[in-house]
């Protein structure tokens, strides 16, 4: 599931995710990112995992590789900050190995430190 974050800073986008990301809930967190780009706007960006969050479906999974060239790679100087508030061991595993290839600066915070990483994206 899906949820988007009220309370953010302007201009910035927040999304909290549960369960296991499908396809379709997959473009609700695509979608504005796009919109934002074709606007030439920069993107700065919030995810908030839930405890019960699990991952992507193969279908989320073949969308967000795509969406790696097209939205990453091709708007790669528009992309400002990432927050990703997670307790997930294996996402901050991940984030730790890949998160080099993330346009933008990438960091991760603590669930408890939600206000903190909305700040940190906002530009604070």
């Amino acid at each position: 599931m899906v949820e988007k974050l009220d309370g953010m800073p302007e201009g910035t986008l927040g999304f909290r995710i549960s369960g296991r990301l499908t396809r379709e809930e997959y473009f609700q967190l695509l979608d504005p990112v796009r919109d934002q780009l074709e606007r030439r706007d920069k993107v700065s960006f919030l995810i908030v995992t839930d405890a019960d969050f699990e991952g992507l479906d193969l279908g989320a999974l073949w969308e967000d590789v795509k969406a790696a060239g097209s939205v990453g790679l091709k708007h790669r100087s528009s992309w400002d900050r990432l927050a990703v508030v997670t307790d997930k061991d294996w996402m901050r595993h991940a984030i730790s190995a890949f998160g080099w290839l993330s346009p933008g600066e990438l960091r991760v915070f603590e669930p408890d430190e939600l206000e903190r990483a909305k700040a940190w994206t906002g530009g604070a």
